[in-house]
């Protein structure tokens, strides 16, 4: 059984977070500057340091100093005098950078159709309606097996859904047109905020979080996120996405000694915000069933009233820091997130929640029966690592030396529903005039003009004509005198021949063409 971590330490005890009941989530809260990026710190390092690799999202820079040792500053040696430790073995921990721009860390990316319809909808903050219009332009992808890949190919289904919104309705609904301008303006704001580098290919492989170095320490995964905080909803969708991939991809694997990984959720608060019900109810499904992976998921918020309570009520081990009591609401507040914990009868938790100073805390974590300590008033260890940011010299070495190093940089663009789609189009533009150059004119079907290799002749449409191959007449003599004598026969039309292509002729329109095929679609098929 892997040893307690130690957390928190007052004079009477010691605060330790049990690894097999990491997976149980937890939350650490507080007002800014409370302490809580420290405690965070320490936990991914107490973490990572008994083999658990850790994920966790970088909000203002200061996480990166866990990657060096620290130093014994004066403040440090004050703290860890006065809760009677000893020294610790100052070191950093192994990490890997990541950053959906690619700048500070290693490329991170999604497809479009492993996001799904309902985080983009989330991300693109659409309506009931819009978003059953996006569902529907995924649908219709599927069945017409047009991989979504990038912006682009959803652009370009979206098009061909508009343009087509007919021909679809009757199979999959109404398509409104103006739900599709407004998922397409969508997009482009999205695409000038710099999802336009997210969605692509290779997509992030979730083994690659999950790695160790060669002493068995956890590898801690960071996202530079201090400038996707300026997109919320794209940091908060792509953090949700990474639960999805973690929940859908990871096998069942019961109660472990310790985690196979921990995820910690930075300014969890905009995971919620404005969230509709369907997206919350996938959150709380994703956080009450991925303990069954090995994945222990830890929020970090300054207010746990931040967390719904379907939510709150599934995490387990508790880190509140101080929060401040200025207004009559921020007095509720407190006295709500008072009423959360285990009441200690030595303790006033709603005062000391107001009095508490820089790196103490209010902690709970669960005991060897699954069950909430009573709440202790603590101060948190210092980390082994350095606090503080890294230089960026010091970043783009670690960078260099990745285990993933070279593996995201380069994109890669198959083939997928834009190309496609664009294909079809170009095959169905009028063809260019061989010249100025008059054809003699015979049969009306020989005026169209013969082209082709190999001797076979193709009609050509006449300018603004949209070309579908051989003309319908063309198609039927081939197709019936096979029938009647024999493949590539060019003798005098037979009677059957002779109908079939006076009836063509005399249909001009494209519906009319659409009916034809459809009545002898039988003999077409047959053939």
């Amino acid at each position: 059984m892997t040893q307690p971590l130690l957390i928190a330490k007052n004079p009477e005890h010691d605060l330790a977070l049990l690894p097999q009941l990491a997976n149980r989530h937890g939350c650490i809260t507080g007002a800014t500057g409370t302490g809580k990026t420290v405690t965070l710190q320490v936990l991914a390092q107490a973490l990572s340091d008994i083999g658990v690799p850790v994920f966790m999202a970088d909000v203002k820079g200061d996480l990166s100093g866990i990657a060096k040792p620290g130093t014994a500053t004066p403040k440090l040696s004050a703290r860890i005098k006065s809760l009677g430790l000893a020294e610790p073995a100052w070191a950093g921990s192994p990490v890997t950078f990541w950053d959906v721009f690619g700048e500070q860390g290693h490329p991170v990316r999604a497809t479009i159709s492993d996001l799904g319809p309902l985080l983009l909808s989330r991300m693109l903050n659409l309506n009931e309606t819009q978003g059953g219009v996006l569902q529907l332009a995924f649908k219709i992808a599927d069945d017409q097996g047009l991989l979504l890949l990038d912006l682009k190919d959803l652009r370009a289904m979206l098009q061909h859904v508009g343009e087509n919104a007919a021909t679809f309705q009757t199979e999959y609904g109404n398509i409104s047109a103006a739900s599709v301008g407004a998922i397409q303006r969508g997009l482009l704001g999205m695409e000038e905020q710099g999802g336009d580098v997210f969605f692509g290919e290779p997509m992030l492989n979730i083994d690659d979080l999950l790695q160790t170095d060669a002493q068995g320490r956890g590898l801690v995964n960071i996202l530079a996120a201090d400038k996707l905080m300026q997109s919320p909803r794209l940091y908060s969708t792509f953090l949700l996405w990474m639960l999805s991939e973690l929940y859908e991809r990871l096998p069942e694997v019961g109660d472990l000694d310790k985690p196979k990984l921990v995820f910690f959720f930075d300014e969890a608060h905009l995971l919620f915000a404005e969230a509709p019900r369907t997206l919350l109810q996938k959150i709380e499904q994703v956080v009450r069933l991925i303990r069954s992976k090995g994945v222990g998921v830890y929020f970090v918020t300054q207010n746990p009233l931040d967390i719904p309570d379907t939510v709150l009520g599934q995490l387990g081990n508790r880190v509140q820091h101080a929060l401040r009591a200025y207004t009559p609401r921020d007095q509720k507040a407190v006295q709500a997130a008072a009423e959360t914990f285990r009441p200690n009868p030595k303790l006033d938790t709603a005062q000391v929640i107001t009095e508490l100073g820089v790196g103490e805390a209010l902690v709970s974590f669960l005991d060897e029966k699954g069950r909430p300590t009573i709440v202790e008033r603590a101060y948190i260890v210092p980390p082994a690592s350095r606090i503080g940011p890294l230089t960026a010299e010091e970043r783009k070495e670690l960078i260099a030396q990745s285990v993933v190093a070279g593996v995201y940089e380069q994109t890669v663009d198959r083939e997928s529903a834009y190309e496609k789609l664009k294909g079809r189009v170009v095959r169905t533009q009028p063809a260019a005039p061989a010249g100025n150059r008059e054809a003699p004119a015979t049969r009306p079907e020989e005026q169209w003009g013969r082209s082709g290799s190999a001797g076979q002749e193709q009609p050509v449409p006449p300018s603004g004509t949209a070309p579908e191959g051989p003309s319908l007449g063309d198609r039927m003599q081939d197709v019936l005198g096979d029938l009647f004598g024999g493949q590539g026969s060019r003798r005098k039309d037979t009677i059957v021949e002779a109908v079939v292509k006076s009836a063509a002729r005399s249909i001009g329109s494209s519906v009319g063409r659409e009916i034809v095929r459809g009545v002898l679609g039988s003999l077409l098929r047959r053939k």
